[in-house]
């Protein structure tokens, strides 16, 4: 090796780091470091080992021990945090209708109580006013730059011109006219062309130029003039990054809200028939032809004229403003070419058939009502007959259908709005629409397409729809299912339905995309939706939606509906006349007559909600179909007296003497609850000849009642479905279970009945945890729907393990296990809703708005999550940073916070102490640990970790503390005033003692645990006014120790993953370099 040239050997060969080792050790890190150089240069160093490890400056610490120099100096809010930067802010929810959806009859049921504040309170938002200044929530996108840019004046610089090639000889001739030099001037000087003296441009002359002024005043002016027109954002104006950028961006998260689909206003215009002689009733719906569903409630309405209303005022005496819109805003959330706008028709029943009845609107013309006027005069003589006595009962008329997607095409290729005529003797193929020439003078709405261009419901031009002619209703062809064989049947080109008889008719239909903020509008639940300025004004009705497939949004509004479809009926071997049947639907709280109550919602031109509903009469058929929608307001708390009461009819058409107008031929019920969940789906009921007897509500009419006789000998014969469409009731086993278990809790009631189980306080324990796990069987749905309720009780089963029987149930690893399977099947199923580093969307928003800690609302005196009362039992073991003398616990060896094995409350310290001492160490397993001697290491422990790490990770595993949320009755059980658990405590230790599959789990979704725990630290600092205080004082070692292990466990995981990646990458090149078989690297992946 060449020997070092001689000035090469002068150098010193001290590398950087060991120099700042060596100064660190001298001077202590200290700033006074220029002043102690200056002063004692010329002292000896001491110098201290370089293999010594140096513990960096506290600077915290620093800032308080060194006050005189933070005072001081222009760059002081650069070292210090600034105060007002985080603040917990509860800001109202935005409540889009005029008065709050809550129940009418209070909330009296603990579970209904919590859905209305879930639903009800307000956000609670960490507002973190400097956020914006960094890359992560940068909020300088692309449009908002173009909107700052706007004010500002452009900027041209010589550097920025570019020569126009089209005037290039231009550019050059006037360069050389402003470069002239002496020489080329005619007389050989500048001063003497005089025909460039005349054509420059003298240049402004400078005001106060030779004044005497101070440079004081110079400076100041000169600083007035930058600061004049400055924009105020000057850094903001800089380039967002590209979306591309590997940097971390956190978007805020859209506030929940309730889901609307595409929407669709339908105004319905005019119905005019070829005659007018009785009140005609309209309904529209919309169906799906694929899927085979009907896709909304139905919308009726009322087109008659006054005159004609007048024929039913003996029995609507008056009609309530809601009941009689015309308009109705539809919403669709899965458009496609298959949805039809079916349009069905009825009538006052009358003596006859469908086909008699419907006769003379085929037979009669408008042209010859002159002619025809004995006849129609006839008629409606008749009619008015039939109103007077038969006003109440309705018959099937005529039905028609259209297909929403050649409407929106057509309306949509068009420049202007259009006209359209639709019938069935101009039909291009089996459903197609004419166009006419005419315009509606009417102004377009500009909607932004969104989702399939083919099927979207916001980018069509509005449109006018006549139809010219409907189809007769079949007595026999009522159902669902013959309804959707129809439709199927239109879009074939040799339609069956093109060669029956049509009934003239001219309905006009006004169809367009919905505004975002229609006036006069009401919700499913009449509701007024803002702004509504006068309720005298005719309304437009919100359509409620029955999706064709699931919708994943949590539930955000009070909405507790019932619909009750009954669907056909089966009195063949019924003996006695029973022929034109009807069906009265009750909703009761009771067996009375009385009972029946007044929620169910009226249809068009009646009252707004009545106490019973009748189906439409099929004259003279024993086996009728229906077709009829009862919808109902379902009340928020139910009982087991709570039924619906179908009661059958025979109503005699014909007046005759000592002949009841109807008949009672038949009974049967629904109870609404069993074993405390809601009653829905299809029923296929047995119908009992006599009234029910007393307290027939709690009991099924499948129970054979002694003394009672039912048709076709106790079989079902009728046929109904029951549809819930509910904020309240989950229609989920799991979920039920759970809500019902813990509730139970609250009200502090046993025995509890749960499906065909009653449990008892003695097993309540075990059927509590087996629930808890068990929602991990729960169908996703309803669990998306009622999340954040399920979210927030699994937090309240963390921080309060309830008291059952005088033990503490320690929940906090299942509920812990449990909460990471829920996160982990949103982000595995609704992938579709995740930012762009893979956060679920549903998850961001409860953290963000959703989520605080129990207790921690300073306004109000109530508990949060939860909703505990204060005579509720709950048990929290929580971390107490002052411990009795008599609990001075060695931290080798103490009980778990997580433990699920506390078999109950000690009756003091003392004598906690002595059966920690003389009992047998456990493993991981059962909480019980021994730092010296534990059977299973501590999980994701890896090979290369600090020993520091391991020892913090062993102290996170020893807890032993203890708090009830009633503090006077564990002061009495125990003899001490306990403290209260904080939720990111028990969050960091739960995480650091879980292994397996909920480990993996819980570190696939380490961002969700780590905002809420963020979140539950800063509402935690923010309310007990520790945001101020120092550092070390504001959390216990022991939460620190949990952190510093889980800190440290996950980076060694990702190492090791990253290690593992690598290796079989390697493997996998070599494998394919040396041309081997092409399946090894997954064996060899296999094998790592």
């Amino acid at each position: 090796m060449a020997e070092r040239r001689a000035f090469a050997q002068k150098i010193s060969r001290t590398v950087a780091a060991e120099v700042r080792k060596q100064i660190h050790g001298q001077y202590g890190g200290s700033p006074q470091l220029l002043k102690n150089l200056s002063v004692g240069g010329n002292a000896t160093s001491n110098t201290i080992p370089l293999t010594e490890a140096v513990e960096p400056v506290d600077f915290e610490e620093y800032l308080i021990t060194h006050p005189s120099i933070i005072e001081s100096g222009p760059l002081r809010d650069l070292i210090e945090f600034p105060p007002d930067d985080i603040e917990v802010i509860y800001t109202a929810r935005d409540c889009r209708t005029l008065g709050q959806a809550v129940p009418e009859e209070g909330d009296s049921d603990s579970h209904v109580r919590d859905c209305i504040r879930s639903y009800t309170e307000d956000w609670a938002v960490v507002n973190r006013k400097y956020h914006k200044l960094g890359t992560a929530f940068n909020p300088n996108t692309l449009d908002k730059q173009k909107e700052r840019q706007r004010g500002l004046p452009k900027q041209v610089f010589e550097s920025d011109e570019l020569p126009d090639h089209s005037n290039y000889q231009d550019d050059q001739d006037d360069l050389k006219r402003r470069s002239m030099s002496i020489d080329d001037t005619p007389r050989g000087s500048w001063a003497c062309s005089i025909f460039d003296l005349k054509n420059s441009q003298p240049d402004a002359l400078l005001p106060h130029l030779l004044d005497r002024v101070p440079n004081e005043e110079i400076d100041r002016h000169n600083e007035d003039l930058r600061k004049s027109n400055r924009h105020r954002e000057l850094f903001a104006l800089h380039p967002a990054l590209d979306e591309e950028e590997p940097i971390e961006r956190h978007c805020v998260p859209d506030v929940p809200k309730e889901h609307f689909g595409q929407r669709l206003l339908v105004k319905c215009l005019s119905l005019k028939f070829e005659i007018e002689i009785e009140p005609i009733f309209a309904s529209l719906a919309l169906y799906d032809v694929k899927e085979k569903k009907k896709i909304s409630e139905n919308f009726y309405f009322d087109l008659n004229s006054e005159q004609t209303k007048a024929m039913l005022r003996p029995h609507i005496p008056s009609a309530a403003i809601s009941t009689l819109a015309r308009s109705a805003v539809f919403s669709i959330t899965y458009p496609s070419q298959d949805v039809f706008l079916v349009i069905k028709l009825e009538k006052v029943l009358q003596q006859g058939d469908i086909g008699e009845c419907a006769e003379p609107y085929m037979v009669f013309k408008e042209s010859d009502a002159a002619k025809n006027k004995e006849k129609l005069e006839k008629l409606r003589s008749q009619s008015e007959q039939f109103c007077q006595r038969l006003g109440r009962y309705r018959m099937p008329f005529a039905w028609t259908a259209i297909h929403l997607m050649n409407i929106v095409n057509s309306a949509g290729s068009l420049e202007r709005d259009t006209e359209l005529e639709m019938g069935l003797s101009e039909r291009k193929g089996s459903w197609s629409e004419r166009r006419n020439s005419s315009i509606v003078g009417r102004r377009s709405l500009e909607r932004t397409t969104s989702g399939d261009e083919s099927c979207s419901l916001t980018s069509f031009r509005p449109a006018t729809l006549t139809v010219t002619n409907f189809f007769k209703q079949e007595g026999d062809r009522l159902s669902d299912e013959d309804l959707f064989k129809f439709l199927a049947d239109m879009r074939r080109p040799s339609s069956v339905l093109r060669r029956l008889r049509p009934i003239t008719a001219q309905l006009k239909i006004d169809i367009s995309p919905a505004p975002e903020n229609p006036h006069y509008c009401l919700t499913p639940e009449l509701l007024q939706v803002k702004p509504y300025p006068d309720s005298r004004v005719r309304p437009t009705k919100e359509i409620l939606e029955f999706p064709a497939r699931d919708i994943y949004v949590p539930n955000t509004t009070y909405r507790n509906l019932l619909y009750v479809n009954p669907q056909s009926l089966n009195f063949a071997n019924r003996q006695g006349s029973a022929r034109n049947i009807t069906v009265k639907v009750q909703f009761m709280n009771g067996e009375d007559p009385s009972n029946a109550m007044p929620v169910i919602y009226g249809k068009s031109s009646c009252a707004e909600y009545s106490r019973e509903a009748y189906t439409a009469v099929v004259y003279h058929n024993r086996s009728p179909d229906f077709h009829d929608e009862v919808k109902i307001k379902l009340p928020a708390s139910l009982t087991d007296h709570h039924h619906i009461l179908f009661t059958f009819y025979h109503v005699s058409c014909q007046q005759k003497q000592n002949t009841p107008l109807e008949t009672p031929v038949g009974y049967t019920w629904i109870p609404m609850l069993q074993n405390g969940r809601l009653r829905t789906g299809h029923f296929c009921l047995p119908v009992s000849l006599e009234k029910p007897p007393q307290s027939y509500s709690v009991l099924s009419p499948d129970v054979p009642l002694p003394g009672m006789k039912w048709v076709d000998n106790h079989r079902g014969v009728f046929n109904v479905e029951v549809v819930a469409v509910s904020t309240i009731h989950t229609q989920d086993q799991y979920l039920d279970k759970f809500f019902a278990l813990v509730h139970a809790l609250d009200e502090h009631m046993f025995p509890v009945r749960i499906g065909d189980m009653r449990i008892m306080e003695n097993n309540l324990e075990a059927e509590l945890k087996s629930s808890i796990a068990a929602l991990n069987s729960s169908q996703l749905e309803p669990v998306v729907r009622f999340l954040h309720l399920l979210l927030d009780k699994l937090v309240l089963l963390m921080v309060r393990p309830p008291v059952i029987a005088g033990q503490i149930v320690n929940l906090g690893q299942a509920s812990f296990e449990v909460m990471a399977s829920i996160v982990n099947r949103l982000h595995k199923y609704l992938d579709t809703s995740q930012d762009m580093h893979g956060r679920n969307s549903l998850l961001s928003s409860y953290i963000h708005y959703v989520f605080r800690l129990p207790n921690m609302d300073p306004n109000s005196p109530s508990p949060g999550p939860g909703g505990l009362g204060c005579s509720v039992h709950y048990a929290t073991m929580a971390r107490s940073v002052v411990r009795p003398a008599s609990l001075n616990l060695n931290r080798s060896r103490s009980l778990s916070n997580s433990n699920p094995d506390i078999s109950g409350t000690p009756t003091s310290p003392d004598d906690e102490v002595r059966s920690i001492i003389g009992s047998k160490g456990l493993d991981r397993s059962n909480s019980w640990v021994h730092t010296m001697g534990c059977k299973s290491a501590p999980w994701g422990t890896s090979p290369g970790a600090t020993s520091d790490a391991k020892q913090a990770m062993e102290r996170s595993g020893n807890r032993m503390s203890s708090h009830t949320e009633s503090a006077s009755f564990l002061q009495t059980l125990t003899g001490r005033l306990p403290t209260k658990k904080l939720f990111h405590e028990e969050l960091a230790l739960q995480w650091v003692v879980s292994s397996g599959s909920v480990r993996e789990g819980a570190l696939q979704q380490a961002w969700f645990f780590f905002e809420l725990m963020v979140k539950s630290i800063i509402h935690h600092l923010y309310f007990t006014d520790r945001l101020e205080s120092p550092r070390k004082n504001r959390f216990p070692e022991r939460f620190m120790d949990d952190i510093t292990a889980l800190v440290s466990t996950i980076a060694g995981d990702i190492v090791s993953r990253f290690q593992k990646i690598s290796i079989r990458m390697s493997i996998y090149g070599m494998c394919w370099t040396n041309n081997s078989d092409p399946w090894r690297p997954h064996l060899a992946t296999y094998r790592i």
